[in-house]
């Protein structure tokens, strides 16, 4: 299946969604800020990107707008998995480059046709 990075500072909630992911047969891997995101996603290629917003260092938002400008990671569908849950929130992060944004806590349903949907 596929490769998945969960960039989220909250192991609580990376651990559940890997989890939810898992049972569908997807590798997953972890980051917890959006250096680190960057960075990984450049080494590994990873076939979709669990973002959060809200970490330390550089948040989502940044993340999601450098990798999907960068030439080499802009290929990689990202999903923003966000307690912000305003309008305003969830237009910006598709206007950086995510193809869904979930509001937490996310169930498994919706987070796996997401996923599905993001990598079709």
């Amino acid at each position: 299946m596929a490769n998945i990075l969960i960039v989220d500072d909250s192991n609580t909630f990376a651990q559940s969604h890997a989890k939810m992911l898992e049972k569908q047969g997807h590798h997953i891997s972890f980051a917890a800020d959006g250096e680190t995101a960057i960075e990984k996603a450049h080494a590994d290629k990873p076939d979709l990107i669990l973002m959060d917003l809200i970490m330390p260092g550089m948040n989502g938002f940044q993340a999601t707008r450098k990798l999907s400008k960068d030439e080499e990671t802009s290929g990689i569908p990202i999903i923003i998995t966000s307690s912000k849950d305003q309008e305003t929130d969830i237009v910006y992060g598709q206007r950086q480059g995510a193809v869904e944004y979930l509001v937490k806590p996310v169930d498994e349903n919706t987070l796996v046709a997401a996923v599905n949907k993001a990598l079709a």
